[in-house]
């Protein structure tokens, strides 16, 4: 990866099949923010005992990724958590059609203490209670399975059919004071760019990847562009000189904003040339 980013604001989060190991080390080298290894959908259930033993073999000598487990429903929920309960490399878990915060704690009391754990929403149930889910004490961060949420709802491919579902969990996140919660992936890689679009506009930073060709685009469309990085640059720039002088009601926002754009592009190592700044007005 060009530039560690940390989870709590990870764009591109590329889930590797755990059946297919030749594919971990690619995607270690991969643009992606961050990865998990998929033990869940991934993985057919005559080969999850094969998927467990490759993904602990590989954590376990001086990688690190996060896992995607089975649901605390499933037979083999259990057996996922006893399997990396003590494996060194486990950034965290991602749970699976989470449905529950009882799912999160019971998840929680069978892993390391203190291991963030990835809440995936992706049936109405789950959805139902997904501000319960949000205030579990070990919910990392929300992520949104679209795939099995649609067959679930029974809802179709049109933006809108989504938005009440993806505004739910991003005012459940913020209300719990979590980060932005993750949108599940775009499958079309010509409808990426549209797609990365669509989860920033509905206020998600991060976005579900399941190829390492598609972080690039993922990680620019849920980044402050650098027009955006000159703007803020340039908006604190005058404000500081007019010595934090408040001209209207709008002025406090745009300052807030400006920030969080400035904090993004230090934590996504985005730099933006004096010219850029130069030939801006402010």
């Amino acid at each position: 990866m060009s530039h560690a980013v940390s989870p709590q604001i990870a764009r591109s989060w590329l889930l590797v099949p755990a059946s297919k190991p030749e594919l971990f080390q690619i995607a270690q080298e991969s643009e992606a923010d961050a990865i998990i290894i998929d033990i869940e959908d991934a993985v057919a259930a005559k080969d999850k005992a094969q998927a467990r033993e490759e993904t602990v073999r590989w954590l376990s000598s001086g990688h690190r990724a996060w896992v995607r487990i089975n649901d605390a429903a499933s037979e083999f929920w259990s057996g996922d958590c006893a399997a990396l309960k003590d494996v060194p490399g486990l950034e965290g878990v991602m749970l699976a059609k989470t449905e529950s915060s009882s799912h999160v704690n019971d998840t929680a009391d069978r892993l390391p203490e203190g291991l963030p754990i990835l809440a995936l929403v992706e049936t109405a149930r789950g959805l139902q209670h997904v501000a319960e889910i949000a205030n579990a004490p070990s919910t990392f961060r929300i992520a949104f399975g679209t795939g099995d949420f649609k067959r679930d709802t029974a809802t179709g491919e049109d933006p809108i059919a989504l938005a009440y579902a993806r505004s739910q969990l991003v005012i459940a996140s913020r209300a719990a004071r979590l980060p932005a919660p993750i949108d599940g992936p775009t499958l079309s890689a010509d409808a990426l760019q549209e797609g990365t679009r669509l989860s920033k506009e509905m206020g998600m930073s991060g976005k579900l990847c399941l190829t390492h060709t598609q972080a690039p685009t993922i990680n620019a469309g849920l980044a402050p562009s650098p027009e955006d990085v000159a703007w803020a640059h340039g908006f604190v720039r005058a404000f500081e000189e007019s010595g934090g002088k408040i001209t209207d009601g709008s002025d406090l926002p745009r300052l807030a904003r400006a920030q969080k754009i400035q904090a993004q592009a230090a934590d996504f190592g985005i730099e933006v040339d004096a010219a850029s700044l130069a030939n801006l007005n402010y």
